[in-house]
């Protein structure tokens, strides 16, 4: 797993169960906003369907010099009003945006369950954040296979 989703799996592990929906919260706060160019073209992002709440996502692979990987970038779109769905997405945001394709595609795809909030939210949201982790990796495989 690559060490900033460690450690975010890491700080929630640490901690009790009711403080780990304190923590998701915290994640929903920092999840930035869409950039204008993204803004303006909705139709750029995807939504995620198996999310409770309404969420969209999309990713850009920069363009490297050399023969450096090209870093993945994440952008999420969550309503305000949904603070567990923003939680996941902030949560994947910072724990892997901006890291290659093939530490992405490594990521295992039980990694929500390592959260330990599955007794404390609902196994369909859960899910949500699952859908959110494939429809990342499904993205950045259709991208690399047209590279």
């Amino acid at each position: 797993m690559p060490p900033a989703l460690a450690e975010i799996v890491d700080d929630f592990q640490a901690i009790e169960e009711p403080e780990r929906l304190q923590l998701l919260l915290e994640f929903s706060k920092g999840l930035p906003e869409l950039p204008a160019r993204l803004t303006d073209h909705p139709e750029l992002l995807e939504q995620v369907v198996e999310c409770q709440s309404p969420l969209f996502l999309t990713i850009e692979m920069e363009a490297t010099t050399g023969d450096a990987p090209p870093a993945v970038r994440l952008y999420f779109k969550a309503p305000p009003e949904a603070p567990t769905t923003r939680g996941f997405a902030g949560v994947l945001h910072e724990g892997l945006d901006g890291l290659t394709a093939q530490e992405i595609l490594a990521v295992p795809d039980d990694m929500p369950e390592l959260l330990g909030l599955t007794r404390a939210i609902s196994p369909l949201r859960m899910r949500g954040m699952t859908a959110m982790l494939g429809r990342i990796k499904r993205k950045i495989s259709a991208e690399l296979k047209t590279r």
